[in-house]
């Protein structure tokens, strides 16, 4: 007997040709009734008997479009009687507060390439795309996701692009950002004065200036990018001083992955990320002997590397000589990334030889996502374009709950019933203009997902600036420790709601006892903690100014283990300072003047980078961590001595690594030794605490996890030792994945509160 079922379908199922898949399904069925997207889902309403509807839901589960992401099919059988002529979808409804999942951006589909070539109104066309791929969370304004809602509603399409978005059986059947070269979204290039509007001639034009050496600014997906050709050490070197950025390394593009295998090692499983839909930036190791200019990854012996992900990319690429370009945000310093072809002309034309805009808005500001891979899983570094805003899926109630983030790596995330969504990554908050563009994207997302916040929890560091947001509101507030955030954001991932031993590593967060914490060791849940183990404090000459310095903490080491003694060694870092700064440090240490206490595991990185010489003023934020990791030589199995009581004290430690100096051992040796004498370190004090607390669940988090050789082998000697093991995945480990674990820590107080 035929009855009426209704089929809600909730997930990431709009923007991914999701209706006119269904659509293809009923008729393959011979079913007759409606799809709709509303705010909270895809409603089906369909008549048949029960077991065709069954088959009916279980094929759109099973062969879902490559993009979706379906959570739940809720399957309901109704009283209510309804004739359909046919099946047919109907227009989006918005029904309630609740809101379903929003697409990210989504890299050109190889049909829409091929397009490119034989598609009449679409040769050459830049911004061709289709239901499955193309821009989506950077030009929403507003849910449901239709063009009205977007910044494509100013572009009325022609007839032919018209009839394909009303066919459903076309792919570019509700393509919200369909358009063709008649109709749609346009370049213009700026270069010496000049205007130039026809694209052929703007891309030969953008060509010659990789070409000849030249700066590029050209708009992309989520915000402005600075380009140059990778293989001219002239041009990269002239980049970073039109943009300030003396030593960080640039990410780079590559024409594909065949060109690409000529620069880098690339694994299985780092080809499937570089290949995959979200095209993010992959850390990749450089094959040796380089064949890419030093002056891109400034000697790190690891690059960054995309593969192209808009249709201009591809078409680019079909005009230039070289492999391989720098691809880099479009900013000055630490601003946001410009979105804004007014504020590009202004600022970008005065660090670029070229200005490449075009006529349709940024609306969402996202980077270049970052990941690396450890143990054949992604780790995320940065979590922007075609990541957010996916949400994390939690295993409780975070409705209302606004979670600021840290004052670094700033993401903040908010609670929609069993979903944690959290933001593109923002940046440092002490930027003001990146403070700006916090305050305006909370608005934002506010108003995009519904939320009027309940709940606000903030970091306990007083002068955080997001702490400060938190309390200029006048909203119920918590505030959390730092550390305990770091280990929550990996336990939601990993919907761990008990307690367990907690590894938290990072450069800076503020503790109970109002130290400076980061190297520490837990036994905690959602709710609490308990500090178990710590790094042994050590002052921070200077405060803030070792994060420019690390010979600082170098310094504070050496004067903690060796006294005056070691201003007799001769250590090699020590003959660029002069003795009357070295000694002023010291007297500070003395008098405790402006050296504030510390566990930092970043601060103790900072310190063996100065003693071996591997780094001791840092160019970026942490190159000295960064570059003591890609110095080590995988051959070495040897480490230092260390001593653990309540404290890890790591006098043995750093004496063993100034005879290695003195004995001029080869820092590549060092380096790695230290970094087994931390796994070493890790491994001894959870096994205590396993055997103390009868625990067996270790959770790793913080900045110093992105250490892909300390994650990578911390892990495998947990597991060889029978412990489980959780790192992250879905959000970053440092700062940027914060706000996940304050969500985490306020849903369970209030829970258990109610």
């Amino acid at each position: 007997m035929n009855k009426l079922f209704s089929i809600t379908i909730k997930g990431l199922v709009q923007g991914v040709g999701f209706r006119p898949f269904v659509y293809r399904i009923a008729q393959k069925y011979g079913l007759k009734g409606t799809v709709e997207n509303r705010n909270d889902g895809v409603l089906i309403k369909v008549v048949s008997e029960k077991t065709l509807i069954q088959k009916f839901a279980d094929c759109i589960r099973n062969e879902a479009p490559p993009a979706a992401m379906i959570d739940t099919v809720e399957l309901l059988e109704t009283d209510e009687e309804i004739n359909f002529p046919d099946f047919r979808i109907i227009k989006s409804v918005s029904i309630s507060e609740d809101i379903t999942e929003i697409s990210p951006d989504i890299a050109v589909c190889d049909d829409c390439l091929a397009d490119l070539k034989n598609q009449e109104h679409r040769i050459n066309y830049p911004f061709i795309n289709c239901t499955n791929c193309g821009p989506r969370f950077t030009i929403i304004k507003d849910l449901p996701y239709d063009r009205d809602k977007t910044t494509m509603k100013d572009f009325v399409m022609c007839e032919k692009c018209h009839h394909e978005y009303t066919d459903v059986l076309d792919r570019r059947f509700h393509a919200q950002p369909v358009a063709c070269n008649n109709c749609g979204p346009v370049y213009e290039m700026h270069i010496k004065g000049r205007k130039i509007t026809e694209f052929e001639i703007i891309l030969k034009t953008a060509a010659s200036v990789i070409d000849d050496g030249l700066v590029l600014a050209m708009k992309g997906l989520g915000g402005f990018h600075l380009a140059c050709d990778a293989m001219n050490d002239n041009a990269v070197k002239r980049l970073r001083k039109l943009k300030n950025r003396e030593s960080k390394p640039f990410a780079v593009m590559c024409r594909d992955i065949v060109a690409l295998e000529k620069y880098v090692e690339i694994s299985i499983a780092e080809k499937k990320s570089l290949t995959s839909w979200r095209r993010s930036i992959v850390l990749l190791k450089e094959k040796l002997p380089f064949k890419i200019p030093g002056s891109v990854s400034n000697g790190l012996g690891t690059l960054g590397v995309m593969l192209p992900y808009m249709p201009f990319h591809y078409l680019l690429f079909e005009k230039i000589k070289t492999d391989i370009i720098v691809l880099t945000s479009g900013n000055i310093s630490d601003e946001p990334i410009v979105i804004d072809n007014e504020q590009a002309k202004e600022k970008l034309s005065l660090i670029s030889d070229a200005l490449l805009i075009y006529n349709r808005d940024i609306y969402n500001r996202t980077d270049d996502s970052i990941i690396f891979i450890a143990n054949e899983k992604e780790s995320i570094i940065r979590r922007s374009r075609a990541y957010v805003p996916n949400p994390v899926k939690l295993g409780f109630n975070a409705e209302g709950i606004f979670a600021a983030g840290a004052e670094l790596k700033n993401c903040f995330c908010i609670g929609k019933e069993k979903q944690a969504i959290l933001s593109q990554h923002i940046g440092d908050l002490k930027n003001l203009e990146t403070y700006e563009f916090y305050k305006e994207t909370v608005n934002q997302f506010n108003k995009l997902f519904r939320v009027k916040p309940s709940l606000l929890v903030g970091d306990m560091h007083p002068d955080y600036l997001s702490t400060r947001f938190v309390n200029e509101m006048n909203v119920p507030k918590i505030f959390v420790q730092h550390h305990h955030a770091h280990i929550a954001s990996c336990m939601a991932e990993h919907y761990l709601d008990e307690k367990v031993i907690g590894v938290s590593f990072d450069g800076t967060g503020y503790g109970d006892d109002g130290n400076i914490w980061g190297g520490e060791f837990f036994i905690c849940d959602l709710n609490d903690y308990e500090r178990v183990s710590y790094f042994e404090y050590l002052p921070i000459p200077g405060g803030d100014k070792v994060s420019e310095e690390p010979w600082r903490m170098a310094v504070s080491y050496l004067y903690k283990v060796f006294g005056k003694e070691f201003l007799k060694f001769n250590l090699p870092f020590l003959k660029n300072i002069s003795s009357e700064k070295i000694n002023l440090l010291l007297q500070a240490i003395d008098k405790k003047l402006n050296c504030p206490l510390t566990s930092s595991a970043g601060r103790l990185f900072d310190a063996v980078a100065a003693i071996t010489g591997i780094c001791s003023i840092n160019g970026f934020e942490a190159e000295a961590p960064v570059r003591l990791e890609s110095a080590i030589d995988k051959h070495c199995k040897e480490k230092y001595k260390y001593s653990i009581s309540e404290i890890v004290c790591f006098n043995q430690t750093i004496k063993g690594i100034v005879d290695d100096v003195m004995n001029l051992v080869e820092p590549p040796v060092i380096s790695t030794k230290f970094h087994n004498t931390l796994i070493s370190v890790i491994l001894d004090v959870v096994s205590l605490v396993r055997k103390k607390y009868n625990l067996n669940k270790v959770v790793l988090s913080g900045g110093v996890f992105q250490n892909r050789y300390l994650l990578e082998n911390v892990e495998n000697i947990l597991k060889e030792n029978k412990f489980e093991v959780y790192a992250h995945s879905k959000v970053p480990s440092n700062d940027g994945g914060i706000a996940l674990g304050q969500l985490a820590i306020a849903a369970k107080r209030r829970e258990l509160e109610s």
